[in-house]
């Protein structure tokens, strides 16, 4: 993020995630100020629960606590960066946007409309689970959240081409996120909540899923996908994740969106 800050003027820069109960919360909030900073005032700060096995290994976490633990952590940020008098560098924003990440978890989803923070979504959630967690949101906060959207792209002649050359990619992403699950000896541990946690990740963490939900196809087929989302995501920040690993590819592709998708967005 750093990096991004000093190589870009215009756009703003955002984790998603930091993996709130592993981090020492009053560091972080340093790291963030000082990022703010750098950027000239232009980071959003996304926080996520974790709960991969190796990392609630190394830092005997419990899996049961994280969600708490991230609340916990996220509230003493949001306190440093506004309320320490001894921190420094104080942030260049009256308020740093803060988004929660969330498997669409009522707890999480409240947890965020009481503090007014966005709620962030990776490319496994349904557009009818981010839909029903933003009403859930307005209820309680009587506004809509900020949202951010995370979707597989991929852009070819047509839609079946376009899945076909997504699906090696998002395929090994997959494989990746459940072999880091795949440990089970933890500290403190509880069978129950270890498995409710791992089932909950592997559903999550399912290809057809994330490509049944993807942005996928020819230019006019990309288009049309992203202004459904947006017709009905209020305050969307679309976050496109180009299936492919190849770096040239994905330049490419890229290039393509901001080049024949972008200018006819609505």
């Amino acid at each position: 993020m750093a990096a991004l800050a000093a190589r870009t003027t215009r756009i703003r820069i955002g984790s998603a995630a930091l993996l709130a109960p592993f981090y020492q919360s009053i560091r972080l909030a340093e790291e963030i100020a000082t990022l703010d900073n750098l950027s000239s005032g232009r980071i959003d700060a996304g926080f996520a629960k974790g709960g991969f096995a190796y990392d609630i290994d190394l830092f005997e976490k419990s899996p049961q606590d994280l969600r708490q633990e991230m609340f916990d952590s996220v509230d003493k940020i949001g306190d440093t960066l506004y309320s320490n008098p001894i921190l420094e560098p104080k942030p260049l924003q009256k308020k740093i946007p803060f988004y929660i990440a969330t498997f669409s978890t009522n707890e999480t989803i409240e947890y965020a409309a009481k503090h007014g923070y966005g709620l962030m979504f990776s490319q496994g959630a349904t557009l009818q689970e981010c839909i029903d967690a933003q009403e859930l949101y307005r209820q309680i906060a009587g506004a809509y959240p900020e949202v951010v959207l995370m979707r597989v792209f991929y852009m070819d002649e047509e839609y079946q081409s376009a899945y076909q050359n997504a699906l090696p990619a998002t395929d090994h992403f997959i494989k990746s996120m459940r072999a880091v699950k795949s440990k089970e000896k933890l500290p403190r541990f509880h069978e129950e909540n270890y498995n409710a946690l791992r089932d909950q990740r592997f559903k999550f963490f399912d290809g057809k899923n994330f490509l049944d939900n993807a942005v996928l196809g020819n230019r006019e087929e990309c288009q049309e996908q992203i202004e459904k989302i947006n017709r009905e995501i209020k305050n969307l920040h679309l976050v496109l994740k180009v299936a492919s690993s190849d770096a040239m590819q994905t330049r490419k592709m890229l290039k393509r969106f901001s080049q024949e998708i972008q200018p006819n967005l609505k």
